[in-house]
């Protein structure tokens, strides 16, 4: 009976690839449509403005940015882990108490959101259970990552206090060394503050051990990250970067730290941002692109500006600006076909081949999806949280099964927000 069996088996499973062979275009949208429902979809990071949380404007309304609730609905995004980000800025009192300020602005921004102005849509996630209890009741989940430490200062207590607030995550530097870690900057001109870590990097790090707070290790340099590595008692996370054999980029991670990820029980996120995905890609349409940008900046009277000169605006102009500039590219989307044609932007199949890539060297079990939405993140075919389904077809193109999409999506994600907290559980118990 058991050879019976195995062959009635293998002749069941030829029947339904024959069947996934000949599905038509709208059959396979369908089946892809059903798999996206079932699965909660998860997208570790998306910026924000705080300008997007008043009153008045919010994101219960479609506004221009990249993430909002109806967009999230559109695309059935289930979970946006809402970024606390702080550029890098003088390493000094007065540097810190402005970081400070700035991340509690944004803290603040989050819990305004899912308290005041949607409770109703919208709920914070602290552990995985949270998460699939909310996704249960139909709302939308919101988390908090919080990009570059810089905002702790020299104080650790302010781990702790970040983690009461809902931080689930952190990276200890952004584009510039930090008071905590070395950046991936640092690669350009060779010049490094600490040789990875700093004294009070480690001190922080083993905090976020202690509490249960993710360490991510996209932006610190690669000395940082190998010795974040080594260092940490849980698995890490890499919250928005890809690889680095597919695109030469010093934010991407090369085979070496994603097989030491892998070795960490950590996860890697793959990144839809367009330099880091295709930076020849990215780079020619952007060129050609640049013109147009220009012309709608001056019919909105709203200067073009590149990231490098945004960078360079005072803090409270960048904020200000944000939203300006996405309304400018939104605009010139709706213009730019001939461009686009000859200059092709980096899509959706793109990005998916880095998430093939880190799966054939890593495992499905390390490898997970970012945007870095209302942060530079956006490709064809992913522009915003209403196209997140297209990112779904697009495996399912490929040959992943549910089981693997679901693992990709937040499986990956989860479990390990999961072992970081025993690890912290365990770590508490025995102090």
């Amino acid at each position: 009976m058991k050879p019976f069996k195995l062959i009635l088996l293998m002749l069941v499973l030829i029947f339904y690839s024959c069947n996934e062979k000949k599905m038509t275009t709208e059959e396979l949208n369908q089946f892809a449509k059903e798999i996206h429902e079932r699965v909660i979809t998860l997208d570790t990071h998306n910026d924000i403005n705080i300008n997007n949380f008043t009153d008045t404007i919010n994101y219960t309304q479609r506004l221009e940015n990249q993430v909002n609730l109806p967009k999230m609905k559109e695309g059935g995004l289930d979970v946006a882990w809402f970024i606390v980000y702080t550029g890098q800025d003088s390493l000094n009192t007065n540097g810190y108490k402005k970081a400070y300020d700035n991340a509690m602005s944004k803290f603040d921004a989050i819990h305004r959101l899912i308290e005041r102005y949607a409770p109703d849509q919208i709920e914070l996630a602290l552990s995985s259970d949270d998460v699939r209890r909310i996704n249960a009741s139909g709302k939308k989940v919101a988390m908090i990552g919080i990009e570059n430490g810089y905002p702790i200062g020299e104080d650790i207590g302010n781990v702790k206090k970040f983690y009461d607030l809902g931080g689930r995550y952190m990276s200890l530097a952004h584009n510039g060394h930090s008071q905590l870690s070395d950046s991936n900057t640092g690669e350009k001109d060779s010049i490094w503050l600490h040789n990875g870590l700093s004294e009070f990097g480690k001190q922080v790090l083993a905090e976020m051990n202690k509490y249960g707070m993710m360490i991510d290790i996209s932006h610190p340099s690669k000395e940082a990250i190998k010795q974040m590595i080594k260092l940490s008692k849980a698995p890490v996370i890499a919250s928005h970067s890809s690889a680095r054999a597919l695109c030469d980029h010093s934010r991407n991670l090369d085979d070496e730290l994603l097989r030491m990820v892998k070795a960490n029980k950590g996860v890697v996120q793959a990144v839809a941002l367009s330099s880091y995905v295709h930076t020849g890609k990215s780079e020619a349409n952007d060129k050609a692109n640049k013109e147009l940008y220009h012309k709608i900046g001056k019919e909105l009277n709203t200067e073009f500006l590149e990231w490098k000169e945004i960078n360079n605006l005072p803090k409270d102009e960048q904020e200000n600006y944000y939203d300006a500039r996405q309304k400018i590219i939104k605009i010139a989307n709706t213009r730019n076909k001939e461009i686009n044609e000859k200059f092709p932007p980096v899509n959706v199949s793109d990005f998916v081949d880095h998430i093939d890539y880190m799966v054939n060297l890593i495992g499905i079990g390390h490898v997970g999806i970012s945007s870095d939405f209302d942060g530079g993140g956006g490709i064809e075919g992913w522009q915003d949280a209403s196209e997140t389904f297209n990112v779904t077809l697009e495996l399912i193109k490929r040959g992943y099964t549910e089981d693997q999409i679901h693992k990709l999506w937040s499986g990956n994600l989860l479990r390990v927000l999961d072992e970081v907290q025993k690890v912290a559980s365990d770590i508490q118990s025995n102090s």
